[in-house]
């Protein structure tokens, strides 16, 4: 099973980006995607930013992964 987390975009240095989800913060590859800047919000996958979304729809992801994840471990 594939997975995407949503990730928000601190800084852009060429075609990578250091992300942060929920207050940790990862290195992004650029490569599949045009026009990121900081502040933008990208669905990460192995590493490679492969979308971009808004803030709404990344607040809504994390919600719902915390959710399953919370509900597991029950």
């Amino acid at each position: 099973m594939c997975l995407a987390i949503p990730a928000k975009v601190i800084t852009v240095d060429g075609a990578s980006a250091l992300v942060t989800i929920e207050d940790v913060e990862y290195r992004a590859s650029l490569l599949l995607l045009n026009d990121v800047k900081p502040g933008d919000f990208i669905m990460l996958h192995a590493g490679f930013a492969i979308e971009k979304i808004d803030a709404e729809e990344a607040a809504e992801t994390l919600r719902l992964l915390n959710e399953v994840a919370n509900n597991s471990f029950q």
